[in-house]
């Protein structure tokens, strides 16, 4: 890989990483209103699988928000951007679950228990295509409105 591409991958993860705080924090405002509204209604363990779909909606707008400034536009580029996101979300969340929350890990695995009802793996496959799936929407949009103009 020569010196140029090196560069520009490197300023891909850095943005990368500049958009992933802006999801972490949208996700902590998320985890907040949802544990104020949705918990008391519905409780915490389908509170969290409703969360996933809107969560992963909101990761999606986010991306797609962001997805020109990150100019990622090669399929490599984009996946290594949500596997940044994704193993970023990952580690955040279990670090925090389990050293801030004081959470015990069979709370923080019954998310990512598919058999028993947990949808993370779902949001975190959406996290991880969202890059992708935003610079799709994004093509699709310009073309569009290329079309109507």
């Amino acid at each position: 890989m020569d010196g140029n591409r090196q560069y520009a991958r490197l300023r891909i993860c850095l943005r990368a990483f500049a958009v992933w705080l802006i999801i972490i924090a949208a996700e902590i405002v998320h985890g907040i209103l949802r544990a104020i509204v949705l918990v008391p209604w519905v409780g915490e363990f389908r509170s969290s699988q409703i969360g996933v779909f809107t969560g992963s909606a909101i990761i999606l707008a986010i991306a797609y928000v962001s997805i020109r400034w990150l100019d990622a536009s090669h399929r490599s580029e984009l996946l290594l951007v949500g596997t940044i996101w994704l193993v970023q979300t990952v580690v955040f969340e279990v670090l925090f679950g389990r050293f801030v929350m004081d959470l015990p890990w069979e709370r923080l695995l019954a998310d990512y228990n598919m058999l028993a009802g947990g949808l993370m793996p779902l949001g975190l496959v959406v996290l991880l295509l969202s890059p992708w799936i935003a610079s799709k929407l994004q093509a699709r949009s310009r073309t569009h409105g290329k079309q109507q103009g």
